[in-house]
C-alpha cells in the first residue's frame, strides 16, 4: 500500500519546539463527559452537504455519518463500514466485501442496497462526479458484497481513495430514496451509522451529539455527548479555550499569535498533525470568463505581482510557506518541483502586461479587476489587501470586497461574479478528483462550491487527466501527474499563493486526538477526556 507522507515546514510549531506539554495519558480511556469541539470556520449551511460543501459541513457530518474506508496515521488505507476491497484482474471492478451488524441510528440495518444507493445516487451524482466520469454501476450479487464497475481500469490507490473520501459517507436508502438528496430534511439532522447521534442545532451556535449506545466498535465512544460550537471571531475562541468552555478546536481555530501564548501555559497542546491529507492552501483564481484573461501571460502576471513570502510571514506569522503549484510540497507521492514557477517579481509583472497588449494608460492604469476575497476564513481580507496593493503597483485597477460566507459561495461558485477570487482548498494525496477538478470541464459545476471556479480548461488537460484515471501502474502515473502540473502552472488559471500549516489547539484534558491524517474528517470515537 502506498504511504502518507508527513509535513514538514521549517518554520512550524513542532521545529520551533512549541507544541506544548501534553496530559500524562491514562492507562484505561475515562468513559464520560462532554467534549465542546470548534473550528476556524463558520457555520455550516447544512449539517450534511451532499456535494461536499467545505470543511464546516464536513466537520459536523463526519460524527453522524460514516465512509466506507479510512487511512491510518502510518498512510495504510484501512476498513471502516466495508471489511476489505480487491480489484479485478483488469481493474474494471471492484469487489468491496461489506461489515455486517452496522445499524442506522433509527435502528434500521445497514445493508448493501444503502451502499448500493450511495454510490449510485449520490457519489455519482453529487458528491465525486467528477471522479466517477468511468463509472459504469454499481451491484450487489449477494448481501454481502457490493461490486463497483467501470467503463476503463481504474488505479487502486484512487479506487482506495475515493473510499476514503470526506464526501463519500454511505447514507440509509429508506431516509432519502425518491427524494432530493440536495433538499432532503435529513441534511439538517443526519441519520447515520456514526458514533455520535444528531439531537439538536441551534443555529447560530452549536450542534450537539450523544453517543450512540448500539455503535458497531461496541466499545466506543468514550464520551457522552460532543458539542460542535461555533464562534464567529477566532479571539472568541481563544477566550472560550481559556475560560475551559471549548475543550478542543481545529484547522487554526485562533488567531497565530495566540497559538504558541496559549502552548506556553502547559495547559494546551498545539499541533500540526491531523491534516496529512487534507493540506490546505489559500489559492488566488483567474475568471477567465472576463477576456482580459485569455492570454496566460496576463494570468501569469497576476502571480509575479503577489508577494507570496510577505503574506506567510505576515499573514500567517510563519505558519504557512509560498504554494509553487496545483499539488502541494507536502504530498511526497505526486509533488514535482520541475514546473513553471511564479516568483514575486513585479518587473516581470509588468513586461507580462506589456507584451500582452496591457500597457498603461493615461493616468497610470491598464485595466479593472474586481476581486472577491471569500470570507470564510479572516486570513483571506487581509491577503485580499496584500494582492490588491500588489497587483495597484504594476497598474491594475483593482476592486477588493470581502463578503460573508453564504455570499461568498454564491459570487465564487454559483454567479461567477469575480476577476480574481481569493479562496481556500485543501487536498489528499490523490490528486483526481480533487485538485484535478479544479483544471477541467468536467469541474465546471455551477452553484457547486470548492470546483472549477475560474472556467479554465483545454482538451490537452482534460485528455491528460482522463489517462491519469485509468494508468494503473504507479511510476507511469506519478509522470503524468507531473506533466499535469507543469501545464496548469504554465497556464496560470488557479495557483495557491500560500501552503497552510494548519494546527489543532486542544486542552491537555483531550486525549488521542490528531490520530487520523484528516482528523477534521474523522469520526472522533475514540477521544476522551482526562479527569
Amino acid at each position: 500500500m502506498t504511504r502518507v507522507s508527513r509535513r514538514s515546514f521549517g518554520a512550524g510549531l513542532l521545529t520551533a519546539g512549541l507544541v506544548g506539554k501534553a496530559a500524562l495519558a491514562q492507562e484505561t480511556p475515562r468513559r464520560g463527559g462532554t467534549l465542546v469541539a470548534t473550528l476556524g470556520g463558520g457555520e455550516p449551511q447544512a449539517c450534511y452537504v451532499p456535494s461536499g460543501g467545505g470543511p464546516s459541513p464536513t466537520f459536523s457530518s463526519s460524527k453522524l455519518l460514516e465512509r466506507l474506508a479510512s487511512r491510518r496515521m502510518d498512510g495504510e488505507f484501512q476498513g471502516e463500514l466495508a471489511e476489505a476491497w480487491k480489484p479485478a484482474a483488469d481493474f474494471k471492478s471492484y469487489t468491496v466485501r461489506i461489515r455486517k451488524g452496522v445499524k442506522f441510528h433509527d435502528g434500521h440495518d445497514m445493508t448493501t442496497a444503502d451502499v448500493v444507493y450511495s454510490i449510485d445516487e449520490i457519489w455519482k451524482k453529487h458528491a465525486t462526479a467528477a471522479a466517477l466520469t468511468d463509472f459504469a454501476g454499481v451491484a450487489a450479487p449477494d448481501t454481502d458484497t457490493v461490486v463497483v464497475s467501470f467503463n476503463k481500469p481504474v488505479p487502486e490507490f484512487f479506487f482506495s481513495s475515493l473510499l476514503c473520501s470526506p464526501a463519500n459517507y454511505i447514507l440509509p436508502k429508506h431516509v432519502y430514496a425518491g427524494s432530493d438528496p440536495l433538499t432532503n430534511p435529513a441534511n439538517d439532522a443526519p441519520i447515520g451509522t456514526g458514533p455520535w447521534t444528531f439531537k439538536q442545532w441551534v443555529r447560530g451556535s452549536h450542534f450537539e451529539y450523544a453517543r450512540n449506545e448500539g455503535y458497531w466498535r461496541r466499545d466506543t465512544p468514550y464520551l457522552d455527548r460532543l458539542i460542535i460550537r461555533y464562534v464567529r471571531d477566532p479571539a472568541g475562541r481563544a477566550a472560550a479555550l481559556e475560560a475551559g468552555d471549548i475543550h478542543i478546536g481545529v484547522s487554526n481555530p485562533v488567531p497565530l499569535p495566540d497559538i504558541k501564548r496559549l502552548a506556553a501555559t502547559g495547559k494546551f497542546v498545539a499541533t500540526p498533525k491531523g491534516y496529512e491529507e487534507a493540506v490546505w492552501s489559500t489559492t488566488l483564481e483567474c475568471n477567465l470568463r472576463n477576456p482580459v484573461f485569455a492570454k496566460h501571460e496576463v494570468r501569469q502576471a497576476m502571480f509575479f505581482a503577489v508577494d507570496r513570502s510577505l503574506i506567510a510571514r505576515t499573514v500567517y506569522y510563519g505558519y504557512a510557506q509560498p504554494g509553487t503549484g496545483p499539488i502541494f510540497s507536502p504530498n511526497k507521492e505526486y509533488f514535482a518541483a520541475d514546473t513553471f514557477k511564479t516568483a514575486f517579481d513585479p518587473k516581470k509583472a509588468a513586461a507580462l502586461l506589456d507584451a500582452a497588449g496591457y500597457p498603461k494608460k493615461a493616468g497610470g492604469k491598464r485595466f479593472k479587476l474586481n476581486l472577491v476575497a471569500a470570507g470564510w476564513l479572516p486570513e483571506n481580507a487581509k491577503i485580499g489587501a496584500l494582492v490588491e496593493q500588489g497587483l495597484e503597483d504594476i497598474g491594475v485597477d483593482v476592486t477588493l470586497t470581502v463578503p460573508d460566507r453564504s455570499t461568498s459561495i454564491r459570487r465564487i461558485y454559483t454567479d461567477y461574479d469575480f476577476d480574481l477570487a481569493i479562496s481556500n482548498q485543501a487536498n489528499p494525496s490523490e490528486p483526481v478528483p480533487a485538485t484535478t477538478q479544479y483544471f477541467t470541464s468536467d469541474g465546471i459545476r455551477k452553484g457547486v462550491p470548492f470546483r472549477n471556479a475560474s472556467g479554465f480548461h483545454t482538451d490537452e488537460v482534460d485528455a491528460l487527466v482522463e489517462k491519469i484515471k485509468v494508468e494503473t501502474d504507479p511510476g507511469q502515473r506519478k509522470a503524468l501527474v507531473a506533466e499535469f502540473q507543469k501545464i496548469v502552472t504554465r497556464e496560470c488559471p488557479n495557483l495557491p499563493l500560500v501552503e497552510i500549516e494548519s494546527l489543532t489547539v486542544a486542552s491537555t484534558r483531550v486525549q488521542n486526538h490528531s490520530n487520523d491524517p484528516n482528523f477534521l474528517a474523522a469520526s472522533w470515537h475514540d477521544l476522551w477526556l482526562a479527569s
